[in-house]
């Protein structure tokens, strides 16, 4: 077994153990570094200065950065690896970078706000400078409501037992304040402002609104507005003067995340006729322009986020992220370069399309030679129930998006851009997700458009409070479920 080496993060001062030959877009991506192009070598923000030791990296990219004025100390994180131990600088940027790389002009203000994306699985918050947009500090961490359900269902499940809501809230509560708390310490900064953004399950959660009107159908509440609270309220020791805001949801299961991806992505500005997909734990859909958004959620998120798959997991070390042929052998990419322990949502679309591609699969999904699983690594097969949970996942995104524009009286064809959020967008193989019909688009017009939530939310901490306000008076949600046309649009895109 090899040993582990150091990779120490500046001015962070973090210290993450990999494997040797770790690709360090898999490290940073577990730490909350952003990749706007979703590492492809094209957008060069993810540049990284080497203090102590060195990276393997791809020479051209060292020509391309030199060739900006940069010495050779400096790197792309995407296109590199790590086999010794290794001392890394971030570099701070000077203003905010939004999905689509274009720079957001900003209104310099004194002190710092705290960007917070509150999801299902996962937390990501960042410390920002608001006189120049810098990020300080940035930390992620596992939700610890995840011991009482991983998908929403059962986290609300839980959330209508005694004493479940009270549990809920206080637990994320406090294990939010103890993040804080650490990041105030290290940098010695209190922030004046804290912006918190996710899903309406952890919405309600959050702010201890009774979860009893999502639990069953038409899943919707009337309690999804703007929520404020005083530091003293939430038992976190910051300043009275302190600025906390929960964000409002735009409707049942989309909540103010989406708000924040359609910040960073530009729909609320853009004259073309747009898509936002986000497939995270819930799936949700936002398509149209500055105009009219009309937006959706769907039963996609738990298997791209590896519920219900016999071997799924979230995108994080010892996952299977990619999976493709080399010499007519199927071989795959792991996580943090360990052995594979499962497949994530990405890993799963690539694998549902080769094997379809080398005749292993016909186009219902069905396993030709009758084998009740096929084999991808020595101990991580792909079952059958997989193949179904992921058509029925594919299905059910392809189909939001394709009712969506048909309620506004538009196609595929006239959609100009798509942008994939979430930490999904960094690993899936686009053409993959396009042969199997996951996304309906030309491979040009989609955009990997990472972290949008956090994004979104370090946006809004530079505008006033009511400012998402003059989005949701634009974004009409849907329920898919009642549209007459669902169940037969559902099946028709069942077949790969």
């Amino acid at each position: 077994m090899s040993m582990k080496i150091t990779v120490r993060l500046e001015p962070l001062g973090k210290v993450i153990k990999a494997n040797p030959g770790t690709p360090l877009m898999d490290i940073l991506h577990e730490v909350g570094f952003e990749f706007p192009c979703g590492g492809k070598g094209t957008c060069h923000n993810c540049r990284i200065r080497i203090l102590e030791g060195d990276i393997e990296t791809d020479t051209a990219y060292k020509g391309i950065l030199q060739a900006n004025g940069m010495d050779s100390s400096w790197r792309l994180a995407c296109k590199s690896t790590v086999s010794q131990n290794v001392t890394l600088e971030f570099e701070q940027r000077d203003a905010l970078i939004l999905a689509d790389n274009a720079v957001f002009p900003f209104r310099p203000s004194d002190g710092y706000g705290l960007a917070i994306d509150l999801g299902t699985s996962t937390i990501v918050m960042q410390l920002i400078n608001l006189s120049n947009g810098q990020v300080i500090d940035a930390v992620t961490s596992l939700n610890p409501q995840i011991r009482y359900g991983a998908d929403i269902m059962s986290r609300i499940h839980y959330g209508i037992q005694q004493d479940g809501l009270e549990t809920l809230s206080r637990l994320i509560r406090e294990h939010l304040w103890g993040l804080i708390h650490g990041m105030a310490v290290r940098n010695g900064i209190a922030p004046r402002k804290i912006i918190m953004v996710g899903n309406t399950v952890m919405h309600h959660l959050f702010a201890g609104i009774d979860v009893r009107s999502l639990a069953g159908f038409p899943f919707e509440t009337k309690e999804g507005g703007k929520q404020t609270f005083s530091a003293d309220k939430l038992g976190w020791k910051l300043p009275e003067q302190t600025a906390i805001l929960f964000m409002p949801i735009l409707g049942s299961f989309v909540g103010s995340d989406i708000l924040a991806g359609i910040l960073a992505t530009g729909m609320d500005k853009a004259e073309d006729l747009t898509a936002l997909i986000d497939l995270g734990t819930n799936g949700e859909i936002v398509v149209g322009n500055r105009d009219l958004m009309l937006t959706a959620s769907t039963a996609a998120g738990p298997a791209f986020e590896g519920t219900h798959i016999s071997q799924g997991m979230r995108a994080v070390s010892g996952a299977i992220s990619k999976v493709f042929l080399i010499n007519n052998n199927l071989a795959c990419h792991v996580i943090g370069n360990g052995k594979p322990k499962g497949i994530c949502g990405s890993g799963l679309i690539d694998v549902v399309s080769v094997f379809r591609n080398t005749g292993r699969i016909n186009e219902a999904g069905q396993i030709i030679s009758g084998e009740p699983s096929l084999k991808i690594t020595e101990k991580v097969n792909l079952t059958q129930k997989d193949i179904y949970e992921y058509l029925l996942a594919k299905a059910a995104t392809a189909s939001g998006v394709q009712i969506l524009l048909s309620m506004l009286g538009q196609s595929n064809r006239e959609v100009k851009k798509i942008f994939i959020a979430g930490g999904f967008g960094y690993f899936v193989t686009i053409s993959n997700a396009i042969s199997t019909g996951l996304l309906e688009f030309p491979e040009e017009n989609v955009v990997r458009a990472g972290n949008t939530a956090l994004i979104g939310a370090k946006t809004l901490l530079f505008h006033d409070d009511d400012y998402g306000d003059s989005i949701i008076s634009r974004v009409r949600h849907v329920s898919l479920e009642s549209d007459p046309g669902f169940q037969d649009t559902l099946v028709s895109k069942m077949l790969l």
